[in-house]
């Protein structure tokens, strides 16, 4: 039995080596480097300057919340524009469904770069929206849709609501169809259902979704860049801005270790509060 799991441990590792060492190279690696580096000042000295700096620079601070606060916008918006969704495709045929994912999921077959510049095309100030309202004499001006907050939250909601559909979505799969019966049948109306049994069930995919949706707008770069403009700086742009045209690495590898140490932090704090006594039995099912 014993030589049977050295056996087994041993097939294990070799077929887990090749992928490991790319790991190790690609990824790990160059994050130890890039950690030693933000721990330096400009003279190749050990130094915690770079991250003083976002203490006593009450603009670099700035950035951060500001990078925290769309993060978490984007967040609440795919929630509220991506449960009915969700809601629609567990409730519909299995056809239905299968065209229904299709159709979130085929965006994304394209290029985050051209999804931008058509939403540039749509919200810009002489975009689709505002000329269609100029036109019927809504507004008297063209709407401010773009380089701004604003415009960054829609870029990032239409690049990422699909994880927190589909996260949604399966939670809503597993739940047992008597369980909508047997609420009817104890007198609980459909709204009274859905904040008594479905919410509560479909938490896990809540938490998976806004956990993918938080980290990745919070490392998200192409987006605020360009939906952004000069005007909304987060902090993956200015981390870029100092490596790519200051060349001041330190500063940069510092700012890259802040982001993933925030995202962290509070993806596990968000975590830890939703988890709490009342909806436990539902996470440890």
């Amino acid at each position: 039995m014993t030589q049977d799991r050295s056996r087994l441990t041993r097939t294990a590792l070799l077929l887990l080596g090749p992928a490991l060492v790319v790991l190790l190279g690609i990824f790990l690696l160059p994050m130890l480097y890039i950690l030693l580096l933000s721990f330096q000042d400009k003279h190749e000295h050990f130094s915690f300057e770079n991250y003083l700096l976002f203490v006593n620079d009450p603009y670099y601070a700035q950035i951060l919340w500001r990078t925290v606060k769309l993060s978490l916008y984007t967040v609440i918006v795919c929630f509220l524009l991506g449960y009915p969704v969700a809601m629609f495709m567990a409730q519909t045929t299995s056809k239905m469904r299968g065209i229904i994912t299709f159709l979130i999921i085929a965006p994304h077959l394209v290029s985050v770069v051209i999804r931008n510049f058509g939403w540039v095309i749509i919200l810009g100030e002489k975009g689709l929206i505002n000329n269609v309202l100029l036109k019927l004499g809504m507004i008297e001006k063209p709407l401010k849709l773009m380089y701004n907050e604003l415009g960054v939250v829609i870029g990032l909601t239409d690049s990422l609501i699909v994880y927190m559909i589909l996260a949604i979505a399966t939670s809503l799969y597993q739940i047992d169809g008597s369980l909508y019966k047997a609420a009817g049948i104890l007198g609980a109306g459909k709204v009274r259902t859905f904040f008594t049994v479905v919410l509560p069930l479909t938490l896990p995919g809540m938490l998976a979704g806004a956990t993918l949706v938080f980290s990745l707008s919070m490392s998200s770069f192409v987006t605020p860049a360009l939906m952004g403009g000069t005007s909304v700086k987060v902090l993956p742009v200015i981390a870029y801005e100092k490596i790519m045209t200051q060349l001041n690495w330190q500063l940069g590898a510092a700012m890259s270790f802040l982001l993933l140490a925030s995202t962290v932090v509070l993806v596990t704090l968000f975590t830890r509060l939703v988890e709490t006594k009342r909806y436990k039995e539902v996470f440890s099912s």
